[in-house]
C-alpha cells in the first residue's frame, strides 16, 4: 500500500525549510513544537528514511528530505491552489496569548471582542499562569504574546505599559487582622513579585508574619480573604467589590509598584501583531488609563 502523506506535515517541512527552523515553523502555523516533531516522525515513518539531521540548533534536510520537500512545495500549491478554486480557507490562524488571572475578567474580553470584529475565522488560544511562565513560554514560541507583572528594573524584558502600586488588601469585614501578631498573609505560590515584596517589607520594618494561606489561584487568594485567614498584596486592578485597600495609617510597611509589559515572541504571524495592537490597546485603557 502507497503512502498517504499528510498535507498539513507536507506544510510543516516547507515553512521549517524556508524558516531554517522547525520552532518558528511551529509559531507561523500555530502549531505546538511538539505536535510538528510529531508530523515529521510520521513522516519518516511514512518514507522509511531519515528525512532532516540535526546541525547545530536546528535541522537540515537529508538528501531524501529535500526532495520530499520539493513534491510538498508543489503538493502544497496545488491543495492551496484548488482550496481558493472553490472558496475554501485553506485553515484557520491560531493565536496563542497569555495572560495573568487579574485580567480575565476585563482584558481578555475587551481585546478578544476587538480582535474577533477582523479576524471572525481566527482560533485564540488563552493560557493563565504565573508570570514567570508566561515569559517562559513566549521565549520558547509557545505563545505568541503575553501580558505580564515584572518587578521595577533596568534592562527587564518586553514592552513597558504602565507602572501599577502594590497595596495591602483585606476583607472590607477583617480589616483588624493587621492588629493580629504575627500578621496573618495570604500568599501566591513561589515564585511570585507580590509574595516577594510583602515579605521584604515586612521583614525591613521588622515586623512578625506567618503565612496563613498559601495558592496557586487568584480566586484562592479572594477566597481565603473572606474567611478572615489573613490578608494579601496585590494591586487594586480587578479588585473584588467587597475587598478594601488598607490604610497606611494601620502601621503596615510601603510597598513598591509592579510593572506590567507585554511580551512577544520573535516570529510572529501579520494575525498575531493584529492581536498584539489590540492587546496593548485594551490593556492601557482598562489597566494602564485607570
Amino acid at each position: 500500500m502507497r503512502a498517504s502523506f499528510d498535507i498539513d506535515a507536507l506544510r510543516a517541512i516547507v515553512m521549517a525549510t524556508d524558516l531554517h527552523s522547525f520552532a518558528s515553523a511551529a509559531v507561523q502555523l500555530g502549531r505546538s513544537q511538539s505536535a510538528i516533531s510529531m508530523q515529521l516522525k510520521k513522516l519518516e515513518q511514512q518514507a522509511g528514511t531519515q528525512l532532516f539531521v540535526r546541525k547545530g540548533r536546528g535541522l537540515v534536510p537529508t538528501e531524501a528530505g529535500e526532495a520530499l520537500v520539493a513534491y510538498a512545495r508543489r503538493i502544497v500549491a496545488l491543495n492551496d491552489e484548488a482550496a481558493t478554486t472553490l472558496g475554501v480557507a485553506v485553515s484557520k490562524a491560531t493565536v496563542r496569548l497569555g495572560l495573568p488571572q487579574d485580567f480575565f475578567e476585563d482584558v481578555m474580553p475587551a481585546t478578544l471582542t476587538a480582535f474577533s470584529r477582523t479576524h471572525r475565522d481566527a482560533h485564540v488560544e488563552v493560557q493563565a499562569g504565573p508570570n514567570h511562565l508566561l515569559a517562559d513560554e513566549v521565549a520558547a514560541g509557545r505563545l505568541d504574546v503575553a501580558i505580564t507583572l515584572c518587578k521595577p528594573r533596568a534592562g527587564a524584558q518586553g514592552e513597558l505599559l504602565c507602572r501599577l502600586p502594590m497595596r495591602w488588601i483585606a476583607h472590607r469585614s477583617h480589616a483588624k487582622l493587621v492588629e493580629e501578631a504575627p500578621l496573618p498573609l495570604v500568599l501566591f505560590s513561589h515564585p511570585c513579585h507580590f509574595r516577594e515584596a510583602a515579605l521584604t517589607s515586612l521583614d525591613r520594618q521588622r515586623r512578625r508574619w506567618r503565612v496563613a494561606v498559601t495558592t496557586p489561584s487568584l480566586p484562592g487568594i479572594w477566597a481565603s480573604l473572606r474567611t478572615k485567614l489573613g490578608i494579601a498584596v496585590r494591586t487594586v486592578h480587578g479588585l473584588p467589590k467587597d475587598m478594601v485597600c488598607i490604610h497606611r495609617d494601620a502601621g503596615l510597611p510601603d510597598l513598591p509598584q509592579i510593572e506590567l509589559r507585554m511580551l512577544q515572541g520573535s516570529q510572529t504571524s501579520a494575525v498575531a501583531r493584529d492581536l498584539v495592537a489590540i492587546l496593548k490597546r485594551e490593556t492601557i485603557a482598562l489597566v494602564g488609563g485607570g
